[in-house]
């Protein structure tokens, strides 16, 4: 796979919801670096979409996130894709770069069903998480035997950059240090 396009890439947040993230492992981290990788894409350009799973029961997106309208998929379905009108809401030309919880839920199931599209997938490590650690450590390693990428937050910020010369470098590096 080549290296992450920022003009051919979407970030795809998945099920970041206020009833589930107090529950997830490493919560905060998951959360921040979901804010950074967020942030970095609209100083980048970069599209955003937002799924969220029985929000009814979960309740919305954090807060911290705040999906602006429209932004936001609702979904019953594990897996985004198995959701009416999901795949028509991603642009044919955009790669997918994911985040969110649950690691070997929603996030497991939505890769797997774009990589069964035929879609390139980003799964950031340090942006997904799981109630159980071994639980998430056990998606990744899943996805990434059946074709997803495994990358960090860095990674896909400095990819999207490309140079140091990107007219919005110091911006990005400031929401990674």
């Amino acid at each position: 796979m080549p290296m992450i396009d920022p003009a051919r890439t979407l970030l795809l947040v998945i099920d970041v919801q206020v009833r589930l993230m107090p529950a997830i492992a490493e919560g905060a981290g998951v959360l921040a670096n979901t804010g950074r990788l967020a942030a970095a894409a609209k100083l980048l350009d970069v599209p955003i979409l937002f799924t969220e799973q029985n929000a009814g029961g979960l309740g919305p997106t954090v807060p911290e996130l705040a999906p602006e309208p429209g932004m936001a998929f609702p979904k019953m379905s594990f897996g985004a894709v198995q959701a009416p009108g999901f795949l028509e809401r991603l642009p044919a030309d955009r790669d997918l770069v994911v985040a969110g919880c649950e690691a070997h839920i929603c996030v497991l199931q939505t890769a797997l069903g774009l990589l069964e599209a035929g879609r390139r997938v980003w799964v950031v490590r340090d942006a997904v998480g799981s109630r159980r650690i071994e639980n998430r450590d056990a998606a990744l390693v899943r996805m990434a035997a059946h074709g997803a990428e495994i990358v960090t937050t860095e990674m896909v910020a400095f990819e999207w950059l490309g140079t140091v010369r990107h007219r919005r470098f110091r911006e990005v590096v400031r929401l990674i240090k």
